[in-house]
């Protein structure tokens, strides 16, 4: 099934649960996945206890800080961390409405990739509702530049990613991903790949309150000389642009509703993923909202017919 061309919207036919540790804060944390309705939308609640202690819609004007890792909401007592990894699963199995309970500040690392969440879901299915889907289908080229990092949206036939990431390093050096993205390429091609760091910027993450939960049981390290440390070596020979594709799914995923266009990305991450999607968002003509004029599970791009955004309007607050 292709992203983005399934006619209706989709929740998950039952809760599902997981627990596991916080990347950055080293803490347990369980999360609930719950049924939603249809234009309910990705809904995250961080939850103490019984009380709801915020809520967000997982779109990209709710979005705080990106330099680690991509957050909703702008004050660290109220907002939830590294969405990203759960937000690719969620996109990429083409969920369209769910809840997400989080008992913690941070969604569990888990094993440092998108599988898990993967499992989770496809072990309660997804529900189609009776109401159809809309889309956002980019219309012409928007790019953002930083440096010697840039990204852009191009118009196409479909939902591509195209991302090259160029480290200074032997064992990582200049590597690129690029493929239509479904959820049968997600799950064979991205999902299992893993967050990676340097041993040489562990002491400073400490020092800062970051990575305290990181391990090799949830991510790639590098060491020194330059080598994985890890025993079981690396998942797939190019494991490193792979998991920066995922994380551009997952940051992507929050224009708040599935989009049809390519995306590129040059020596990106979180806050690239992040400046791109507002630039597309906040030039009103460079997309259109569209949704399919057939009620076959599967359509092709020439039956999407624009339709108002209306109170849809997924890049609003």
């Amino acid at each position: 099934m292709s992203i983005g061309l399934l006619g209706f919207q989709t929740t998950i036919s039952n809760a599902v649960s997981l627990s596991g540790t916080g990347v950055h804060s080293g803490k347990q944390v369980s999360i609930t996945f719950t049924p939603a309705e249809a234009d309910a939308g990705i809904v995250f609640q961080r939850v103490d206890g019984r009380n709801v202690v915020s809520e967000f819609k997982a779109v990209s004007s709710q979005v705080g800080n990106t330099d680690l890792c991509t957050v909703l909401g702008f004050s660290p007592l109220k907002s939830i961390a590294t969405i990203e990894h759960v937000m690719a699963a969620i996109y990429a199995l083409g969920v369209d409405n769910l809840v997400v309970e989080v008992h913690g500040a941070e969604m569990p690392i888990m094993d440092g990739s998108s599988a898990p969440f993967i499992d989770a879901i496809e072990q309660v299915g997804l529900k189609v509702l009776a109401v159809k889907r809309r889309y956002i289908r980019v219309l012409k080229p928007v790019r953002v530049e930083s440096g010697s990092s840039w990204s852009e949206f191009l118009p196409y036939d479909g939902t591509r990613f195209e991302v090259e990431i160029d480290f200074d390093c032997p064992l990582i050096g200049r590597q690129s991903w690029k493929g239509d993205l479904t959820a049968a390429t997600f799950k064979k091609e991205l999902s299992r790949a893993r967050t990676f760091g340097f041993m040489r910027d562990v002491e400073r993450l400490w020092a800062s309150g970051h990575a305290l939960g990181s391990s090799l049981e949830n991510s790639v390290v590098i060491s020194d000389d330059d080598t994985v440390i890890n025993v079981e070596g690396l998942r797939y020979t190019d494991e490193f642009v792979r998991h920066k594709t995922l994380d551009a799914v997952g940051d992507l995923s929050l224009a708040g509703a599935p989009f049809l266009g390519r995306y590129r990305s040059y020596r990106g991450g979180h806050k690239m993923n992040a400046l791109a999607l507002k630039a597309l968002l906040d030039d009103t003509s460079a997309y259109e909202v569209v949704e399919t004029s057939s009620v076959r599970q599967r359509t092709a791009v020439r039956e999407l017919i624009a339709v108002s955004g209306g109170e849809f309007a997924p890049w609003s607050a």
